[in-house]
């Protein structure tokens, strides 16, 4: 799968104000969307031996970042699988029509769903931990 961008998956007015209707899109659209930055957190616990980093995006100038990702060796992971880092910005950049910055994200995700007002597991309708699993098993990472 080629990298898409994570706006062509933002949710509806509904979608953001009820849990369970964002909980019951597809896959891909969960974790573009609303999930991301679990998504990317599950990927570096998935993969103990790999040094594998989490970074964000973010409108130039803008403190809040908007999409959050793994990264590993010019690679990144998110809702599109794996593809290369450039990819990945540049598809971002071209549907949002703005410059964006990468963001390293050095805190963990308590302190990180707290400074960017991102959802902790505990506040979705159901255990989104083990459904980014499931999705991040489906995808083979580079080195294999």
């Amino acid at each position: 799968m080629n990298a898409q961008a994570a706006g062509m998956f933002r949710r509806t007015e509904i979608e953001r104000s009820d849990q369970r209707v964002a909980w019951e899109r597809a896959d891909q659209a969960f974790f573009a969307a609303g999930a991301c930055h679990l998504l990317a957190w599950v990927c570096r616990e998935e993969y103990p031996d790999h040094s594998i980093a989490i970074e964000a995006l973010r409108f130039e100038g803008e403190q809040q970042v908007f999409h959050t990702y793994a990264t590993w060796n010019g690679w990144t992971f998110d809702h599109s699988g794996w593809n290369p880092e450039p990819q990945l910005v540049a598809v971002n950049t071209d549907f949002e029509g703005h410059r964006l910055e990468r963001v390293a994200i050095t805190v963990d995700l308590a302190e990180f769903c707290e400074q960017h007002y991102h959802r902790m597991p505990h506040h979705y309708w159901r255990d989104p931990l083990q459904r980014a699993r499931d999705y991040v098993g489906r995808h083979q990472p580079p080195w294999l």
